[in-house]
Formats: structure tokens, sequence, C-alpha cells
């Protein structure tokens, strides 16, 4: 289709597409296009659900993005309509594989179906499951009793917060921002010391754009750290690998659009609470004490700089770190304060 107009945007998954044009008539000629070369469309309405994922707008101009739907069903097929709420979808300590701990035997319900639909849950709506979604995936295959009763600690927070989601407050800015941070070694204690699990690190990180987040992780690092500054380092490089490609992407979105008066140079930060690792990635100097870093840890540095267009890395108080959630379990007070600063509630 040589003539489709400017300002068709097509968001795609599988078979479910999402239109955006800057005049509306046009859809109905795009979608004439379509069935003429074949394609067999139904058309939904507007666009205030999409994947499961519902978007209201409210009075104060804010959106709110929401699965109550699937929490409902979660819920259900766990048959826990009737639990009691939990404030925090997390024990304190971390869950490790309990290796001599009785196996659970699927009979109130099945243990990988339950965990994915929480994953579907927690990476599209719910970042403040992640981490504690991220733990209970691990042991998918063979889990224990231990395992189930940490999912049913996540379905009872759940309980509590079924009709929440993420609440977008949109800044009017074009900016990407992203926080990072790291655990060194927080299974430690926690798991068999000669199982390599028990010296790995956990990753995490947010970015935003626009004031609504766009993409966050809670992850295991693959590689065994030596220090909390690697820890931190290999997790702000992990970052930065999300970080610079949506930088480009967007960039690129804008010179198509050739929007009149939108700069093409997007404002882009990272914000990093180790002093250590904020030194390495902005300075790029290798010491005796960090030269032994594997060579993909400093990937980025040629995107790294003071002034836009180049990404500036600056230092975070761990107050305001809005990926502390996504690496460790947090008391009611500091997690209750880190989903407001992500999900305003």
């Amino acid at each position: 289709m040589s003539h489709v107009p400017r300002w068709h945007v097509v968001v795609t998954f599988v078979d479910d597409c999402g239109l955006a044009v800057k005049d509306p008539s046009k859809i109905d000629w795009f979608v004439t296009e379509l069935r003429k070369r074949g394609f067999e469309l139904q058309i939904e309405g507007d666009f205030d659900a999409f994947l499961g994922v519902a978007f209201e707008k409210r009075a104060d101009g804010t959106y709110h993005m929401h699965q109550k739907g699937l929490i409902k069903k979660i819920i259900a097929a766990a048959k826990m309509e009737d639990c009691n709420p939990n404030w925090t979808p997390t024990k304190l300590t971390p869950l490790g594989a309990d290796a001599d701990g009785e196996n659970y035997d699927h009979s109130e319900w099945k243990y990988s179906s339950i965990v994915g639909m929480l994953l579907y849950l927690s990476t599209n709506t719910r970042p403040d499951l992640t981490f504690a979604v991220s733990q209970v995936s691990r042991y998918n295959q063979k889990p224990k009793v231990s395992h189930a009763t940490a999912v049913k600690t996540i379905i009872r927070y759940l309980k509590r917060t079924a009709d929440m989601g993420t609440i977008v407050k949109l800044s009017g800015k074009l900016d990407l921002v992203c926080y990072v941070d790291s655990d060194y070694s927080g299974l430690f204690g926690h798991e068999d010391p000669r199982n390599a699990d028990s010296a790995r690190s956990r990753c995490g990180y947010i970015i935003s754009l626009g004031g609504m987040i766009v993409y966050w992780k809670s992850t295991l690092l693959q590689a065994i750290c030596l220090s909390t500054l690697e820890a931190e380092y290999q997790s702000l490089s992990l970052a930065m690998r999300q970080v610079i490609a949506y930088k480009l992407l967007i960039e690129e979105i804008i010179k198509v659009f050739r929007v009149d008066g939108l700069s093409t140079e997007i404002c882009t930060q990272v914000f990093e609470d180790n002093q250590g690792a904020l030194y390495l990635a902005t300075n790029q100097r290798l010491t005796n004490r960090t030269k032994y870093f594997h060579v993909k840890w400093h990937h980025f540095w040629s995107h790294v700089g003071p002034e836009p267009p180049k990404i500036q890395i600056g230092k975070i108080d761990t107050t305001r770190q809005k990926a502390d959630f996504l690496t460790k379990a947090l008391p009611r007070e500091v997690f209750e304060r880190n989903r407001n600063q992500v999900q305003n509630w």
C-alpha cells in the first residue's frame, strides 16, 4: 500500500492489532485496503482494552491500566476467594530451592498454570508483583510445598489489591528515564552453598517514557559477581541495552512523523544508586579492581555523555530508587512507598 497516509500507527501482537491515526476516517480506509488483500478482520471498537489490559481515563486526566478480570480468574483458579488478604506479595526472606522440602502434588491447583497467569499480569500492569513472581517462576518444573505457599502469598496480596493496576500520569515531556538496582548475592544463606545460584545477584530496572512505565525487569544475573560494584555495574549494563534500543526507536519514529516543533533529540536519563558503578560508567576508566570485567559490560560507553543527545547517568538516593522492589523483598512501609513512586497508588 504505497499510499498509506502519514500518522498510521499499527500495534500488532500475533493476530491482534491496534490502530492510531490523526484522522479517524483513515481507519476505515486502512481496514478496507487490508480486506481487499484477503485479510479477515473483526473490528472491536475503541482502544479501551487490548490483550486483556483495560485502559480507563480518570476524571483527573490520568489513565488506569488494569487487568481486574485476570486477577479474579487467578484467585478463583486457586480457590482462594475467601482467603485473608496480605499487605505485600512476599515474605522478607528470599525463596530458595528447598531441596529437602516436601513436593507439591498439584492437588489444589496446577502450579505452572497459576504462575503463567501471574507472569502475564506482572509483565503488563503490575510491576509490584514482578520480584515475587520471578521467584516462584524458578521452580515451575518441580515445585515444593514452600513454593506453592509463596504463590498463595502473592494471591493473598492480589485479594487486597484486586481493583488496582498502574495509574499513568503523563509528564507532557518526551523524556526516557530508567532506574536500575541490584541485590548482591541475595540468595546467600538461603540456598545450598554448593549450588551456584546461592552466589548469584539479582538485577532490576524500570523504564518510563513521558511519565508512563513501558518496561521493567527482575532477573538473576547469569555471571556470578565478586562485589557489590560488579553486581550494580552488570545490572546497569543490562538495563542500558534496553534504554539504547528504546532511544533509537523513538528517535526514528519522530523523524518519520516529522512533527513540527518536536525535537528528535529526547532527554534520556538513567539513575543508579551505587557510587562505584556510577563513577565507572561516567568516567569510563578501568582500575586494578575493575579491569577484569568482561568487555561486554562496557558496551554502552559511547552512548553516555553529560548533554543530550547522549544518555546521562546520574546518582539517585536509595529512598527514591524506583527499581528497589524489583530486586528484593521489602517491609510494608518501604514497599508501599516504592509502589506509589512507580504505580501511583
